[in-house]
């Protein structure tokens, strides 16, 4: 009799670590440990809870259990459509406007979505955690046409004289739209820098490991112009006794989305139609980098891009110094050279 008892409590064992082994919420969480014993950045661990939360979103809406073998690259592309036409930007607990709360996100935002998960499958894949992997033919949504608006030197200009800079809230904000375009910093870099992270008589500034995407430290350049309006910032905020630059009017470090709600307000003063968001500040600085003749190569130092094609993407050559480039370097100039030269001719 207490044999069969043994062999009873074996099996509800194994089908408990059966619903383990299979449960998406164990896998993820398996993936998750892993890569936060690998070192991976606090924000980069969040878009993976993100990323995962919207999976399951799907899922639940669905009535699909959360099980791997409920998973196959039908499910993918479920949820792919899912994505482009039914799910709704910004949940209810986000305090938006209604009128950004739009049903179906960009080929980009769903290609990250999908990059995600497929990556989560591939490594349980590899780990032998999971006996396939069901995303392997899983293909990204086609973004045919759709260029990346950068701001024009006029915007940018307009933007820089939206702040009231006699408002010390406003002044803040002009230093941090400074340097974000000058030192084309994410915006999470930028508000996390400490007074110890920059040198403002060497003109640049020092990103520590632990703040910037990579995980790697980087020394990011900035004018000399930029390190005294810092230097004016660190001298106006030195009654909050705080290690970091940028901080609240009750002296706390700024949040990204104070600031994005900010920039918001200046992007409406400056009378800029287009959608104005940090990061925009950002690729706008690196493709007027290049347009002024900027180095490809000293940018993707100042980016922090381990791999140079990510800033071939990034930077989308604009139009405009693809002409300028031919202006310089049209093999007809050569041609034409020594033709050109002034001389003397009887009409």
């Amino acid at each position: 009799m207490s044999g069969d008892k043994s062999k009873g409590r074996a099996r509800k064992s194994d089908r408990t670590s059966d619903r383990l082994r299979y449960s998406l919420d164990y896998l993820f969480d398996y993936y998750y440990q892993a890569k936060k014993s690998e070192g991976r950045a606090e924000n980069t661990l969040k878009t993976y809870v993100q990323n995962y939360t919207y999976f399951c979103e799907f899922l639940d809406e669905r009535k699909i259990i959360r099980d791997i073998r409920n998973v196959t690259v039908e499910t993918g592309r479920e949820y792919i459509i899912w994505l482009r036409d039914e799910k709704t930007k910004f949940s209810d607990k986000c305090n938006v406007p209604d009128s950004v709360r739009t049903v179906g996100l960009l080929p980009k935002s769903i290609n990250t979505r999908i990059k995600n998960l497929k990556t989560m499958f591939k490594f349980l894949h590899e780990e032998n955690v999971i006996d396939s992997d069901p995303f392997t033919y899983l293909k990204n949504v086609q973004d045919i046409g759709r260029d990346i608006d950068v701001l024009t030197t006029d915007e940018l200009r307009a933007l820089l004289n939206a702040p009231n800079q006699r408002k010390y809230s406003d002044f803040r904000d002009y230093v941090v739209l400074n340097l974000l375009i000058d030192g084309m910093l994410r915006i999470d870099e930028a508000l996390t820098l400490r007074k110890e992270d920059v040198d403002l008589a060497a003109c640049y500034a020092s990103l520590r490991r632990e703040i910037t995407k990579t995980r790697k430290p980087r020394v990011v350049p900035i004018t000399k112009r930029t390190a005294k309006l810092l230097a004016e910032l660190i001298r106006e905020t030195t009654e909050f006794d705080s290690e970091y630059i940028f901080l609240t009017n009750y002296g706390e470090r700024m949040q990204p989305n104070h600031f994005r709600h900010q920039l918001k307000k200046y992007a409406d003063r400056a009378g800029i139609e287009k959608r104005v968001y940090p990061h925009l500040l950002r690729h706008s600085g690196a493709t007027l980098f290049l347009e002024e003749g900027g180095s490809e190569r000293h940018l993707q130092v100042i980016l922090g891009h381990s791999d140079g094609r990510m800033t071939n993407h990034y930077t989308h050559l604009s139009d405009k110094n693809v002409k300028k480039n031919h202006d310089e370097f049209s093999p007809i100039n050569a041609v034409l050279n020594k033709a050109e030269k002034s001389r003397k001719i009887i009409r």
